[in-house]
């Protein structure tokens, strides 16, 4: 009995030690990936000035038309989440052209070599993209509440928008750097990219409720990720919102989806290299 209890701690030491080793080498990678924003930091200012232009613009234009459909609540209020949403996706679906260009600098050769897990260097480059979405939720919170927006301060609602908009860069970015393993190359990278990113923005509920939508688009909309990272940020950032569904479906989509795009940027890494 004891040798079999000496037994069972040593498995459980073992594990604890591969999940604390896991972890400290996905925040290395991430780390790593952060520490280029301080040789270009004005790359989070320039990328701030779209989402601000379509606040300023859109927002403030179509408040004053009470043709779509936004409850009791100014459109610009129903808006701003959608734009961070819309900040957040235009961010990290051209991040795994980061990953062509370091194979082409034999980076990745780097990488493939080292003792790093393959998740851990795809999970770590992700949560780098959401330093570039934090800031931007930041900027967008201060604009949205100089233009009038009705925001909900709670301190647990804004611990839950971070969150989300952590996993939704996580999910977005590793989404492009699977695109990336497949297609190899920057040109076909970047029309893929332009393909995808804006009918996934407008097959969304960001700028209009999903049931303005003829029948076909809801569909597509309701299995799109980002209606539901959309959804769960306008029941935490605005201060009366009902979503459209329970929070934590929003959570469980995204969640579920972003994990299962690590797993298989994991397994598709290595093809970069190829």
């Amino acid at each position: 009995m004891i040798v079999q209890g000496q037994e069972e701690l040593q498995k459980d030491w073992v594990k604890s030690n591969i999940f604390v080793s896991f972890v400290g080498k996905t925040l290395t990678i991430a780390e790593l990936e952060a520490r280029k924003l301080r040789h270009d930091p004005t790359d989070l200012v320039v990328r701030a000035v779209q989402p601000l232009l379509w606040l300023l613009v859109f927002g403030e234009v179509f408040t004053r038309i009470r043709a779509i459909p936004t409850g009791n609540i100014p459109y610009i209020d129903f808006m701003a989440p959608g734009i961070l949403a819309q900040s957040v996706l235009f961010i990290s679906i051209f991040y795994g052209i980061a990953i062509i260009w370091e194979r082409d600098l034999g980076i990745v050769h780097k990488f493939l070599v080292s003792p790093t897990p393959r998740i851990s260097l795809v999970f770590g480059k992700a949560l780098s993209a959401s330093i570039r979405g934090l800031s931007q939720a930041l900027i967008i919170y201060i604009f949205s509440l100089i233009l009038g927006v009705k925001m909900n301060g709670n301190p647990l609602a804004i611990a839950g928008v971070i969150l989300i908009v952590i996993i939704s860069a996580v999910l977005f970015s590793t989404f492009s750097l699977v695109i990336a393993c497949i297609v190899k190359t920057r040109e076909r990278f970047m029309g893929i990219g332009q393909l995808l990113t804006m009918p996934m923005f407008f097959a969304s509920n960001a700028i209009y409720p999903v049931a303005m939508m003829p029948g076909w688009l809801q569909i597509v909309a309701r299995a799109n990720p980002l209606s539901y990272e959309v959804d769960a940020l306008r029941a935490l950032m605005l201060a009366n919102f009902t979503p459209t569904y329970p929070l934590i479906l929003d959570f469980g989509v995204i969640t579920i989806t972003a994990a299962g795009l690590v797993i298989l940027g994991g397994m598709l890494y290595p093809r970069v290299a190829r």
